[in-house]
C-alpha cells in the first residue's frame, strides 16, 4: 500500500536512504509551533516570488569528504537546486500532488525514508500572488512542512549526509529568491521616506515561516553535526541568506537574524566569512546604494558578535569599526538602525577603552549638518561613549569635542540645545569636564552666556544657568577669568560694529554728494576710513 503511494510522487528522491532508524527523542524549546505556524492571513502586499537563483556553481571544499560521499552530488548540489525551483510551476488538479503518509503511521526502520520522500515532495514552489490558486496543494504542502518540522524537533539519532543535502536543498528552493534591486528606479526611491513607508507583507509567508523554522530546527539541532553540515551549509548558502536581509517583511528578517546568528555559532569555520560578507553589505549600503531593509538586524547580530569578541581586539576588528560601523553614520536613513549602531559601538569602547578617541572623532566627522533629529541622536551615543571613556582618550579629543558641544549649545532647535546641556547630568562626564576645565571652559563660555542673555527657550535658558553654576562653584576664579574676556571680547566687537556703521554712513555721504552733479557713482566696499578721513575733499572709487 505505502509502495502504491511512494509512486504517485512527482520525482524520485535523489539518493537512496540509508538504514538509520529514528526513534523519538527531546523536543526543542519552541513548543508552541503549532499556534505559532497556523494558519496566517494574507495582507496586501507585493507578491512574492516563486523562482529561485542558484548559487554560484563552484565553490570551495570545507573539509575532506567521505568515502560514502559522491564527489558529483557535491560539486552540482546548487545546480540541482536551482534547477528544481526553475522546474517549480503551477501544479495542475490532476491529483499528482499527493500527501504522503504521516509519520506515525509507518515503523520506524521507514522513518528516514518518508523524511527523505516529504522533503522532495516540499521542493515544489507555488504562486501565493493569486490565492484562489491551487488552494489544495497549498494546504498539503503546509501540512507536510509542518510535519517535517515535528520530526527534525523529534529525531534522535544523527543526521546523515544525504538527509543533511536534501534538507538544504528543499531550503534554497523555497527561500533563496532575488528582490527587486534598490536602485532599479532611482526616481521612486527620492519620493518616499523609508521611515514612513508601510512593512510590505509577503503573500507567501504562511509556507515561508515554517520552512525557516525547519531551517532554525535543523541548525540548533544536536543531531546535526557541524562537521558534515558545513559542506552543505557552506559559503554559498550563507551568502544567498545574507542576500535575504534585504527582504520587504520584517517576519523573515527576524527568522534570518535569529538562524544567521546560529550558524555563526555552530559553524565556527564559516565565521570569518560571515564578517567579511557583512562588511561588504555595509559597503555597499554606505557608499553604493544607501537602501538596505535589514540594516538593523545585521547590527544586532553583530552586537552579540562583537560582545565575544577576545581581548585584546584584533587588528582586523578594530578596522571593521573605522572603515564599516563609523561610516554607518553618514547614510540619511541611519535613524532606522541607530540603536543597533550605537550598541555596537559602545561595545567596542567598553571592550577597549583607547577607541574612544577613534570613536568620537568619527562622530564628530559625520556630524550632521542641517538634520536637527540626527543631532538629537549623535548627542545621545556621544553621551554612552562618553560614559566609557577614560581621563587621557577624553584630554585627546576634547578641544574638537566641546567647540561641537558648543555649537549645539546655540543651536535654536531647542531639542538639539536642551540635550547638549544634559551631558553635565552624567556624573562621569561632568567629572571629566570638571577635572578639564582650564580647557573647557574658555571654549564653551560664549555659549553658555549667549543661551543664558537671549536664548528664546525658558528650559535652554534654566539648564544654562545649571551648568554656569556648576563651573562657577568648581573653579571661581576660573569662571571670573573667562566672564572678564568674554565682556571684553564683546566690547571690541560692539567697537568694531560700530567702525562697519560708521565706515559705510561715510561711503553713503560720499555717493549721496555725486547725486547733486549727476556722477555716476560706484562705491568699493574694501575703501577704507582712514583713506576718508584723509580725504581734503570728498572722493570715492568711480566708474563712468
Amino acid at each position: 500500500m505505502i509502495k502504491q503511494i511512494f509512486g504517485k510522487l512527482p520525482r524520485k528522491p535523489s539518493k537512496s536512504s540509508h538504514n538509520d532508524s529514528n526513534g523519538d527523542g527531546g523536543v526543542h524549546d519552541n513548543s508552541s509551533l503549532n499556534s505559532a505556524l497556523g494558519p496566517n492571513s494574507l495582507n496586501n502586499s507585493k507578491p512574492g516570488s516563486a523562482s529561485s537563483k542558484p548559487s554560484n556553481s563552484s565553490r570551495s571544499n570545507n573539509g575532506p569528504v567521505n568515502s560514502h560521499s559522491s564527489t558529483s552530488n557535491k560539486s552540482n548540489h546548487w545546480k540541482k537546486t536551482a534547477s528544481l525551483a526553475s522546474q517549480a510551476g503551477p501544479i495542475s488538479a490532476s491529483g499528482v500532488y499527493e500527501a504522503l503518509p504521516s509519520f506515525r503511521d509507518v515503523p520506524s526502520s521507514e522513518k528516514q525514508n518518508l523524511f527523505l520522500k516529504k522533503l522532495s515532495l516540499c521542493y515544489v514552489v507555488f504562486d501565493f500572488s493569486d490565492p484562489s490558486k491551487n488552494l489544495r496543494e497549498k494546504e498539503i504542502k503546509r501540512q507536510t512542512l509542518l510535519e517535517l518540522v515535528d520530526y527534525i524537533s523529534s529525531v534522535s539519532s544523527k543526521f546523515n549526509e544525504v538527509a543533511m543535502q536534501e534538507v538544504t536543498r528543499m531550503v534554497a528552493a523555497n527561500l533563496f529568491r532575488t528582490f527587486p534591486s534598490p536602485n532599479h528606479d532611482s526616481k521612486i526611491l527620492e519620493m518616499y521616506d523609508m521611515e514612513d513607508e508601510e512593512p510590505a507583507m509577503d503573500p507567501a509567508w504562511p509556507h515561508l515561516q515554517i520552512v525557516y523554522e525547519l531551517l532554525l530546527r535543523f541548525v540548533v539541532s544536536p543531531e546535526t553535526d557541524a562537521k558534515l553540515a558545513k559542506r552543505y551549509v557552506d559559503h554559498p548558502f550563507v551568502l544567498k541568506l545574507l542576500d535575504l536581509f534585504d527582504s520587504d517583511d520584517q517576519r523573515e528578517r527576524e527568522y534570518l537574524k535569529t538562524i544567521l546568528h546560529r550558524i555563526y555559532g555552530k559553524f565556527m569555520v564559516h565565521r570569518p566569512f560571515i564578517r567579511k560578507a557583512i562588511n561588504n553589505i555595509f559597503y555597499r549600503f554606505i557608499f553604493e546604494t544607501e537602501k538596505h531593509n535589514g540594516i538593523a538586524e545585521l547590527l544586532e547580530i553583530l552586537g552579540s558578535i562583537i560582545n565575544g569578541f577576545a581581548l585584546p581586539l584584533k587588528e582586523e576588528h578594530k578596522l571593521f569599526l573605522v572603515r564599516a560601523l563609523i561610516p554607518l553614520h553618514k547614510p540619511k536613513c541611519v535613524s532606522m538602525y541607530h540603536q543597533q549602531l550605537s550598541y555596537c559601538i559602545t561595545q567596542f569602547v567598553e571592550k577597549d577603552f583607547k577607541l574612544a578617541d577613534t570613536v568620537i572623532r568619527g562622530l564628530l566627522k559625520y556630524w550632521p549638518l542641517t538634520n536637527s533629529s540626527k543631532e538629537v541622536m549623535f548627542l545621545g551615543e556621544l553621551e554612552e561613549v562618553l560614559e566609557a571613556t577614560q581621563t587621557a582618550e577624553f584630554q585627546r579629543c576634547m578641544v574638537p569635542l566641546f567647540r561641537q558641544i558648543g555649537r549645539c549649545l546655540n543651536s535654536l532647535h531647542f531639542q538639539v540645545a536642551e540635550r547638549a546641556l544634559f551631558l553635565w547630568n552624567n556624573d562621569h562626564i561632568r567629572n571629566l569636564i570638571t577635572q578639564n576645565r582650564m580647557v573647557i571652559l574658555p571654549i564653551i563660555f560664549p555659549a553658555l552666556e549667549r543661551n543664558t542673555r537671549g536664548h528664546w527657550n525658558p528650559a535652554v535658558q534654566s539648564l544654562t544657568l545649571n551648568v554656569r553654576k556648576i563651573f562657577s562653584d568648581a573653579d571661581q576664579a576660573i569662571f571670573d577669568e573667562c566672564l572678564a574676556r568674554y565682556q571684553e571680547d564683546e566690547a571690541k566687537q560692539k567697537e568694531l560694529h560700530e567702525k562697519r556703521e560708521l565706515t559705510w554712513k561715510r561711503l553713503e555721504d560720499v555717493a549721496a554728494s555725486k547725486v547733486v552733479s549727476n556722477e555716476a557713482v560706484m562705491v568699493s566696499k574694501s575703501i577704507s576710513s582712514i583713506a576718508i578721513d584723509k580725504s581734503t575733499a570728498p572722493k570715492a572709487t568711480a566708474s563712468r
